[in-house]
């Protein structure tokens, strides 16, 4: 079998806001085709516009060659011999940042395509003795301009999870620093106080998870606020300091009782491990995509698990990658959870329409995809009309003619 064919495609809900912190509005989905008339497909959570250039941009010279270039005629059931081609041979280009995150969505693709060939689930694929089931946590972003409207959509939200039956959620709570959700500016205090209404709603029970979106710039700044969060059993801080910041992380690390968690931005095995060797958090959280689709994702799960670290991958995207996330974390023995947007409560129309068999949770666990490859299939209505508003919303306007 061969590779015959890469389409790269941007899509964009109607109603994006580029105020809030949601990367949920957009995506692009990659599909590979091959001359037995299998298509996988993949996405990552990036710049849409930047990964298409990059997929489908050729190269002049051996060092730097178009992904595109590199994928036609390979052999699609050798799913690292290709992701080895892909990074060494655009690595001037591509070695780190957007050119991983474009080769994750296309290995997330060709392992779709592999599994559809073979009859298989992509985690039967991956090896290694797979979980019983897969802990998915509420990801809970909240709505609202002030931070009353903040406050009340998040209670909601959280009272939302705990009957639905979830046994553990993470509170999106990005209203300081530099990522703020519609440019909402708050202090500790307020963050303080969310986390304290939230852990009361949704009592003792279950799991809560904090994400700050890199709020703090100071270390020490992070641990203060982080010592008034130790009373209310927070399973981990996700992103409290810059992703380079790793003395900071180490500093942090090591002086709460609050597991730190990092690495949704990171990509390759590389970067995870001057994460976990001099970062020192407690838990990575390799997005599937960004960090290089599941070929590097597993090289980084073995790394973590080597050193005792867990894992929690992040996922906020379509059903495309919270299917793929599910996935790997049925064969990584060290992940206690995965991150889960409910379709039930994203604003995204993207999160909610963009696929069909959408993997579905009982009594608060994932079952694991039993149909071939990602076990998701995309739905023709909704990949045409969010593609037709990337286009009308964001295509390049002639220049005015001069008179």
């Amino acid at each position: 079998m061969k590779i015959t064919g890469v389409d790269c495609t941007v899509l964009v809900v109607p109603d994006c806001n580029s105020d809030a912190c949601d990367s949920s509005q957009d995506t692009v989905v990659v599909e590979i085709r091959s001359d037995e008339g299998i298509t996988g497909i993949g996405e990552v959570d990036t710049n849409p516009w930047v990964v298409k250039t990059l997929v489908e941009s050729p190269g002049s010279h051996i060092m730097s060659l178009g992904l595109k270039q590199l994928l036609l005629d390979q052999d699609p059931t050798q799913p690292q011999a290709i992701w080895d081609r892909l990074y060494t041979l655009s690595a001037m280009t591509g070695r780190r940042g957007a050119g991983i995150c474009a080769i994750g969505a296309i290995d997330m693709a060709i392992w779709d395509l592999y599994g559809k060939a073979t009859g298989k689930p992509v985690w039967r694929l991956l090896g290694g003795v797979p979980q019983p089931h897969v802990t998915p946590y509420a990801s809970l972003l909240p709505t609202g301009t002030t931070l009353a409207e903040y406050r009340e959509s998040l209670l909601a939200k959280a009272t939302w999870a705990r009957e639905f039956g979830f046994s553990a959620a993470k509170l999106e709570i990005c209203i300081k620093g530099p990522y703020t959700h519609n440019r909402l500016q708050e202090g500790d205090d307020a963050i303080v106080q969310l986390v304290a209404e939230c852990r009361q709603e949704m009592g003792p029970e279950m799991r809560i998870m904090v994400d700050v979106a890199y709020c703090w710039s100071d270390w020490k700044e992070a641990l203060r606020v982080l010592r008034r969060l130790e009373q209310y059993d927070i399973f981990f801080v996700e992103t409290p300091l810059p992703s380079d910041d790793l003395e900071g992380y180490r500093r942090l690390a090591n002086a709460t009782d609050i597991r730190i968690a990092a690495g949704e931005w990171l990509q390759t095995r590389y970067e995870f491990l001057d994460l976990m060797d001099r970062g020192q958090v407690d838990v990575v959280q390799p997005d599937v995509g960004r960090v290089g689709g599941f070929t590097e994702a597993l090289r980084v799960v073995q790394l973590a698990q080597d050193r005792g670290k867990i894992v929690v991958p992040h996922c906020w995207k379509t059903g495309i990658g919270a299917a793929a996330t599910a996935h790997l974390a049925a064969v990584s023995p060290n992940c206690r959870f995965i991150e889960f947007l409910p379709a039930a409560v994203a604003e995204s129309r993207l999160r909610r329409e963009l696929v069909s068999d959408e993997l579905q949770i009982v009594k608060g666990r994932l079952q694991l995809p039993r149909h071939p490859g990602l076990g998701v299939s995309l739905n023709p209505e909704a990949f045409s009309r969010f593609a037709a508003a990337a286009e009308r919303l964001y295509s390049p306007r002639p220049l005015p003619q001069e008179a």
